[in-house]
Formats: C-alpha cells, structure tokens, sequence
C-alpha cells in the first residue's frame, strides 16, 4: 500500500503594514480663535509676571457670591525719569480700594488710590456672541486721563473687535481659523490726535504641546514667540522682539514651574536681565509672593516680597 503523505499546511498570506491614513479636516467646523490681542498669552503668562518692588499687601473680603470688596497697600520706591544712566528711586506709600461686582454676563471693577486716580472696568455681554469692554483712568493731572471702549464679536471660526478711545483712537482686529491649529490675522488703528495710523499682521500656530507665533506692524515692530509644554506643570517659553525703525532687539528666555502649593516663573534676556516670581500658598486664601528683577547693565536691582489673603 502506497505511504499516504499528508497535505502541505497552507501558508498564509503575508499582511501588509497598516496605512495611516491622514486626518480629514472639517473646513467647516474649525475652532474659534483666541482674540487678536492675547495672541501671545501663553508666552506673556511666562515671560511678563507682575514684578514689584518693596512690600505689597492684597484683601480681598466677600459680601456675597457676587459682590466684594479689596484692600492693598503698597510701599516702595518708585523710579522718575532721568537723563543719566543711573536709576532715580524716591520712596512712595499708597492705599487702594476696589469694589467688584462679578456676574455671569456682567464684570465690573473700580479702584481708587490715595493719590487721586480713580480705575473702572466693565465687561457685559450684550448677546451671546457681542460683547462690550471698556476700561477708564481719571486723573488730577492734564491730558493724562483716557479710556477705551472695545465690541468683540465671536464667531463660529473668527473674531472681530473694534475699539475706540478718548484721542480719537479707532481701531480693529479681525483672526480667522484657517486650520484647526492655525489662525491668521490683522489689525488697524489710526491716531487723530498724534495723526498716526498702522497696520499689522499676525499668525498662530497652537497644538496641545506646543504654541508658536508672530506678529508683525507697520510702526516698526516685529514679534515671535514659542511656548513649549514640557510637561503638565513645566513649560518653556521665549520670545524675540525687533523694531526695523530704532533697530532695537530683545531675546528673552523663561520657564514656569507649577508645583503642588506653589508657582515659580522667571526669565533672562539678551540685556543681562534676570527675574524671577514666586508664589506660595500657605494656606486656603492665603498667599506668599517673592518678586525679584536684576539688571547688571544699568546695575538696577529690584526685590518684593507680599501677602495676598482672600481669594
């Protein structure tokens, strides 16, 4: 009897390397940009803190969910202008008082120094896409009172304002979506009392990881910026600044570091400043503030410490 052979196994098929396929963008349903002046908030958030000198002491106390009131105190030398590369300080003392009125759809918010200015804010939303901004300072000096009222429309994939102000200040911005992460746009103004008018440009590039932009002016300015979130609580930020007109060029550098009970952000830049800004909390309501400037070219140090209590 002849050997029966078994049937060789079927080999299969080699399988092809999965195609990633890219992604399909919805042209029609971009996201709505962040408005043209805050293009650069997350550098500035980096890069700008509240630096002070002397000693600050902020209360804030709660009549209600909606109404409060704040105290703040200030001691410290305050710098006057100077034709000598030294820095002129005198020492200065003031007491702020604010009233705060929050609300879903309308903010107000008015201080007043012991020196006479007087600072009033209001923000109300007029329908669900229009809203109204305008800001105030009154003074006991000439000519150096103004104020500003702005209208910013949002829209389904852009924004638009227009301002106008005291001077005879017009102005508007306009920022489209052109991709979910990229957003263009331009602005004008115009002066009537210095008789100037300019035109800008910017753009926005924006991922969960990393943001990067620039702007661009006719009165000489130009702008990048690049934000990098390293991680959930460390981001790197950096930014360059250059006017065509007075050839002046700044590159700055800085971190922010959020910790469990505090916030640490500095930055260093091309003209050998140094700065740094804490914040501790120490307890519910209760913050510690550490503010430190240095700048070796004009030999200028700055330092503050203050306490902020009340949320």
């Amino acid at each position: 009897m002849a050997t029966l052979v078994p049937p060789p196994a079927a080999i299969p098929p080699a399988s092809k390397p999965a195609v990633i396929e890219p992604e399909k963008v919805d042209y029609l349903n971009l996201p709505c940009p962040i408005p043209y002046e805050e293009i650069h908030r997350e550098a500035l958030m980096s890069l700008k803190p509240e630096l002070f000198e002397g000693m600050r002491f902020d209360f804030t106390k709660g009549l209600n969910q909606k109404f409060s009131l704040s105290h703040s105190v200030f001691m410290g030398p305050t710098e006057i202008p100077s034709q000598s590369s030294e820095t002129i300080k005198i020492p200065t003392a003031h007491y702020e008082f604010g009233a705060n009125f929050i609300d879903p759809k309308l903010m107000l918010f008015g201080r007043i120094l012991t020196d006479g200015r007087l600072n009033a804010r209001v923000k109300c939303d007029l329908s669900e896409n229009l809203t109204l901004k305008a800001n105030a300072q009154l003074t006991n000096e000439p000519h150096m009172s103004h104020g500003m009222v702005n209208f910013d429309y949002k829209g389904k994939d852009y924004r638009t304002q227009f301002q106008v102000g005291n001077g005879a200040l017009f102005g508007a911005s306009y920022i489209q979506s052109v991709t979910p992460h990229l957003s263009l746009g331009g602005e004008v103004f115009w002066a009537g009392q210095h008789r100037k008018s300019g035109i800008g440009y910017a753009a926005r590039y924006n991922t969960d990881k990393m943001v990067a932009t620039g702007q661009v002016a006719s009165t000489g300015m130009v702008a990048l910026s690049y934000v990098q979130k390293v991680s959930e609580k460390v981001s790197l930020a950096s930014d360059f600044m250059y006017n065509y007109m007075s050839r002046d060029v700044t590159a700055s550098f800085g971190y922010d570091y959020i910790l469990r009970q505090c916030r640490l952000r500095g930055k260093i830049d091309s003209n050998g400043c140094t700065a740094a800004f804490l914040e501790e909390r120490l307890n519910m309501g209760l913050n510690f503030i550490l503010s430190a400037e240095i700048d070796h070219k004009k030999k200028d140090y700055k330092f503050g410490f203050g306490l902020t209590v009340g949320e």
